[in-house]
């Protein structure tokens, strides 16, 4: 078979978990694929060393403070160096062919609209962007003829299974939760857990901020509209399922009863290939799934009441408008505020829902709408911070 053309590839977010994950892959395929661009939040010498390595064309790191330091440790390298939330947008719109788009939370959102609207093919991990503005997005991607693949290996499993040719078959598809760290655990033994336990998750290997999702399982409910938007179904048709092993991704069952699964080790590098080889299969240098050796697999319906982020997810998706926005917004003030010690970990999911409680907004229009909202929704929830904090 003739070697595959080279593919060229930009990574928004490449030194978070996921675009780590992203450029192994890339290393272990010499000469199918070509760096464009790179982008960090911060991570100047960790950036710098990707970008030499892989031979980037361009760096961003989004810390406008931060360019003469990357500027300097990219000295002698021909790689540009650039700064700042314009500088994101211009690296989403370098001629790649395909753009993982990994950048977490919100911030994500107009790089990940600037690659689409030039009709890239978008790895999508960044799941703010379709939570926060998923109409915006799915229609903008109609209008440009973009590609979305996911990553998130929970959409990722059900893009591998589902027969979008046969929607109207469809029964429901079924998204697997780990349950987190927290799984086993009553409310009052949630309520002394610290951010040391939270990130300290059973099976994957994420960023704080996600990990902190899993444990609250608010993870799970921004999947629930990330899929919504993702293949067309209505919200009563999507379930979420409890798998503490984490061996099944997401299923899809139809309507003759079959329910096809897609399985595999835990481990993201799986997913990241998949997108990065579509339409085609490559290599990925993960462990085999062994279902011998796994030997039990355990399923169990998601306690509603134990992780009440489920339930508001869900309200914010049947709310439509700006909720899922509010919804997003207020969970990465809480999470961050948890994790410096300002919240407890039941705090979370009481503050997202007073937010949404208190935000009453409009449906958003554009995406500086979103972005206002957006704003709008962190003040609150920072306003309410030192109430929150201090309720027992």
């Amino acid at each position: 078979m003739a070697e595959a053309a080279s593919r060229r590839i930009s990574v928004l977010g490449a030194t978070g978990s996921v675009g780590v994950n992203t450029l192994d892959i890339v290393s272990h395929h010499p000469g199918r694929f070509e760096v464009e661009a790179l982008t960090a939040n911060g991570s100047v010498d960790v950036l710098a060393e990707q970008a030499r390595r892989f031979g980037a064309k361009l760096a961003v790191v989004a810390d406008a403070a931060r360019y003469n330091d990357l500027k300097a440790a990219l000295s002698g390298s021909g790689v540009e160096a650039a700064a700042g939330p314009e500088a994101l947008v211009e690296a989403a719109e370098r001629p790649a062919e395909l753009v993982m788009s990994a950048i977490v939370g919100s911030a994500g959102l107009a790089p990940t609209m600037a690659a689409v609207r030039r009709g890239a093919v978008v790895a999508l991990a960044n799941k703010e962007s379709l939570v926060c503005a998923g109409e915006l997005v799915t229609s903008e991607v109609e209008r440009c003829g973009a590609t979305l693949l996911p990553v998130d290996s929970e959409h990722n499993a059900i893009f591998q299974v589902l027969d979008r040719a046969q929607l109207h078959a469809v029964e429901k598809i079924i998204l697997t939760a780990s349950g987190g760290p927290f799984r086993a655990l009553d409310r009052t033994a949630m309520a002394a857990v610290t951010p040391k336990q939270a990130l300290a998750h059973p099976n994957w290997s994420m960023g704080a901020k996600i990990s902190i999702d899993s444990a609250t399982m608010m993870n799970k409910g921004l999947e629930l509209i990330e899929a919504f938007h993702l293949f067309g179904l209505p919200e009563e048709q999507i379930d979420i399922l409890v798998h503490a092993q984490s061996v099944i991704h997401s299923m899809v069952a139809y309507k003759d009863g079959s329910v096809l699964a897609q399985l595999g080790d835990p481990d993201m590098r799986t997913p990241i290939a998949y997108a990065l080889g579509w339409p085609e299969r490559i290599e990925a240098p993960v462990s085999r799934l062994d279902l011998a050796k796994v030997a039990t697999l355990t399923f169990e319906a998601p306690d509603d009441r134990r992780f009440p982020s489920l339930r508001l997810a869900r309200e914010a998706l049947r709310a439509g408008g700006a909720a899922p926005a509010v919804l997003n917004a207020a969970n990465e003030v809480a999470v961050e505020a948890f994790l410096k010690g300002g919240l407890s970990f039941l705090g979370i999911a009481d503050l997202v829902e007073r937010c949404l409680q208190e935000n009453p907004e409009m449906p958003p229009q554009s995406i500086e709408d979103v972005i206002e909202i957006d704003q709008r929704a962190r003040q609150s929830a920072k306003a309410a911070l030192p109430k929150m904090a201090a309720t027992p």
